[in-house]
C-alpha cells in the first residue's frame, strides 16, 4: 500500500480532484463532478475515504453530494435538509465537517444539520436557530451563512460554528444549546460604543490548532484573532500583517503555533492581494509575528481574491499548503509555504480547497 494526497476543490461549476503521491511533484486533475452544481465546500472522511460536497443555490436547491470511490461515481441527497414549513427555505448547503461518525452541514440561511448515515438523511439541530439572538442576525455581503463547523476532536458533544454576520457560537451538548463566543472581537462598522458586542461579528474563518482544541484562530472582517480558551476570550494578532481584512486561515496539521493566512487589501479597497502582490503569511509563534511567503507566487498584477474556505494544509511531512483563487488558479507548496507553484489555471471560481490522504 502507498499513500496518495488528494486535493478536494469546490467551485462554482462542480467539484474537481487533483491527486499525487507523497512527493507532490506531479498531479492529475479530474472533474468537473457533481453535474457542475455550485459546490461550496468539498471534504473527505479520513476514516472511510468518502468525499462529501455541500452545494446548491436557490435554483438547484440544497444538497450534499457523496462519492465513496474517490470521485468515480456520485450521489446526492437533500432528505431532511430543510426547515419547518413556513420558515425561510434553505437556499444552499455551505460547509461540512466529519466527526465521530457524524456528518455536519452548515446552511444558508444560517443553521446546522446532522447526518448519522453518511449524508443520506439529515436532521435539523434546532437549538442554534432558537438562540435568543437569532432575530437580530443580519445577512452580510454574502448572505447569512453558517460557513464553518469545528467539532472537538475528543469530545463529540462540543462544537463551534462561524456565522456571517452573527459571530462564533459554541455548544457543549451536541448542538442542543449554544452560547456566543465573541468577546474581544470588534465590529468596526458599528458606532464606537457598540464595537465589542456579545454577537453580531462578521467572522470569516475559524481554524483549530493541532493538539490544542481550545486554541482557535479567527480571521474576522475586522481583524485576525487567537483564543486559548475555546473562544471565551479573543485577542488581536494582526500586528505585522499588511491588512486586518481577509477571508481564509488554516492551521498546521501538527504544530499548534503555526497558522497560515491570506490577507486581502481591505473590505472597501478591492478585496485583492495587498499591493497586487501575492503572498501567504505564516506565523510560527501563534500569531505574535508574521512572515510573508512569496517565492513562486505572482508579484505583479495579482488582483485576485481567495475565499474563506479556499486555503488548506495536508498532514504530510513537511506539510503541504494549498489555496485557490476566485479566478480559478490553484497554488501549492510542498514545503510549508517556502516555495509555491501553480497546479491548475482557468478552473471555475474556486470556493473551497481541502485535502485527503488515502491508502492506494
Amino acid at each position: 500500500m502507498s499513500e496518495s494526497v488528494v486535493l478536494l476543490v469546490g467551485t462554482k461549476k462542480g467539484a474537481f480532484l487533483l491527486e499525487s503521491d507523497p512527493r507532490r511533484d506531479d498531479w492529475t486533475l479530474r472533474g468537473p463532478y457533481c453535474e457542475t452544481w455550485p459546490i461550496n465546500h468539498l471534504v473527505g472522511d479520513p476514516a472511510s475515504g468518502a468525499i462529501y460536497g455541500a452545494g446548491g443555490n436557490e435554483w438547484f436547491g440544497p444538497a450534499v453530494w457523496t462519492s465513496r470511490d474517490l470521485g468515480r461515481t456520485w450521489s446526492h441527497s437533500s432528505d431532511g435538509l430543510a426547515y419547518a414549513p413556513g420558515e425561510e427555505p434553505v437556499k444552499s448547503a455551505w460547509s461540512l465537517a466529519v466527526a465521530d461518525g457524524a456528518l455536519y452541514a452548515g446552511v444558508e440561511p444560517a443553521g446546522l444539520f446532522r447526518s448519522d448515515d453518511g449524508g443520506v438523511t439529515w436532521r435539523h439541530l434546532e437549538g442554534l436557530r432558537r438562540h435568543p439572538s437569532r432575530p437580530d442576525w443580519q445577512p452580510g455581503g454574502g448572505g447569512l451563512i453558517l460557513h464553518h463547523v469545528l467539532p472537538h476532536p475528543d469530545d463529540p458533544q462540543q462544537l463551534w460554528v462561524g456565522i456571517s454576520t452573527a459571530g462564533v457560537f459554541h455548544s457543549a451538548d451536541g448542538g442542543e444549546s449554544w452560547s456566543p463566543r465573541n468577546r474581544g472581537t470588534r465590529c468596526d462598522f458599528l458606532p464606537e460604543e457598540l464595537r465589542y458586542p456579545e454577537y453580531g461579528q462578521c467572522v470569516h474563518s475559524l481554524a483549530m490548532a493541532a493538539g490544542r482544541p481550545d486554541r482557535l484562530y479567527q480571521q474576522n472582517h475586522c481583524g485576525m484573532y487567537r483564543s486559548d480558551d475555546g473562544g471565551r476570550e479573543w485577542r488581536s494578532i494582526e500586528a505585522g500583517l499588511p491588512s486586518s481584512f481577509g477571508f481564509p486561515a488554516a492551521a498546521h496539521p501538527r504544530d499548534p503555533e503555526t497558522v497560515f493566512l491570506l490577507p486581502l487589501n481591505g473590505d472597501i479597497a478591492g478585496r485583492y492581494m495587498p499591493e497586487a502582490r501575492a503572498a501567504v503569511w505564516r506565523s510560527r509563534d501563534g500569531g505574535d509575528s508574521w512572515q510573508d511567503l512569496r517565492r513562486g507566487l505572482p508579484q505583479d498584477n495579482a488582483f485576485f481574491g481567495v475565499l474563506r474556505q479556499a486555503l488548506a494544509t495536508d498532514r504530510l511531512e513537511p506539510a503541504g499548503v494549498y489555496f485557490g483563487t476566485g479566478g480559478g488558479a490553484l497554488y501549492a507548496s510542498a514545503d510549508e509555504g517556502e516555495s509555491w507553484r501553480c497546479l491548475a489555471q482557468h478552473l471555475p471560481a474556486i470556493l473551497s480547497v481541502e485535502t485527503l490522504v488515502v491508502e492506494r
